[in-house]
């Protein structure tokens, strides 16, 4: 009997011991979770595909973003746009280019490696442009029926220039390894608008309408590319 009670306690004793040994090994092993931290850059696809059907449009619009945190990722776009807007009225050339730069908090909880994103951010806009008038409308008002004359300008306007602030909201989602599409929303609010003597930038590069006052809208859609820099662990 105490044969038997001491062969069963050293049994129970390698059980304990085996099962020890094997969580152990099975805590080393555990990899901790890694974040990918690197650039995404990629170009505007709406501009570009504008640019095709749109005869009165030309625009081009690189953009990027630096993970910062897992969270943050401080963002940039920089851009140029050839625009003719011709209504009732007036008939005008806006030509510049702009920048902006920002950030993204990306407010998304990815599974596993997943790296998508829901974000909300802002960025702060320059543009320098130039404003032709192609031609505009006089009413004659001396007839019953009021007749609009065209009258040929071609007066351009140099040197002006634009600074906002935008509220942004899109995502970003992996469609291939590294390869991402894009959308996001904004609402611009300007800050600073140089306009012409007798003159108003009814349009601005990277603003775009500004409907004769400080606020106004825009949107991309986007499609880029991460590279991958270093990886840092996070919690397990």
């Amino acid at each position: 009997m105490k044969f038997m009670l001491k062969f069963s306690f050293n049994i129970l004793i390698l059980f304990l011991s085996f099962g020890t040994f094997a969580q152990d090994k099975k805590k080393d092993t555990i990899v901790p979770k890694t974040q990918r931290y690197g650039l995404r850059v990629g170009v505007d696809l709406s501009k570009l595909a504008r640019t095709v059907y749109d005869k009165n449009y030309k625009g081009l619009e690189f953009v990027g973003d630096y993970r910062l945190t897992k969270k943050m990722y401080l963002a940039a776009e920089i851009g140029n746009e050839t625009k003719t807007t011709d209504d009732n009225t007036l008939n005008f050339t806006t030509k510049g280019t702009y920048f902006k730069v920002g950030f993204d908090s990306n407010n998304y909880e990815n599974w596993l490696d997943m790296e998508n994103m829901i974000h909300i951010g802002l960025r702060y806009g320059v543009s320098s442009f130039s404003q032709e008038l192609n031609n505009y409308k006089i009413y004659n008002t001396d007839t019953y029926f009021p007749v609009a004359q065209p009258v040929a300008v071609g007066t351009k306007y140099n040197g002006l220039s634009a600074q906002w602030v935008e509220v942004v909201a899109g995502m970003k989602v992996e469609l291939f390894n590294n390869l991402y599409a894009g959308f996001s929303g904004r609402l611009n609010y300007l800050v600073s608008n140089k306009k012409p003597e007798n003159f108003d930038n009814l349009y601005i590069p990277g603003f775009n309408r500004t409907y004769d006052g400080k606020f106004g809208v825009g949107w991309n859609y986007t499609i880029s590319y991460f590279i991958p820099l270093y990886k840092s662990s996070g919690k397990k």
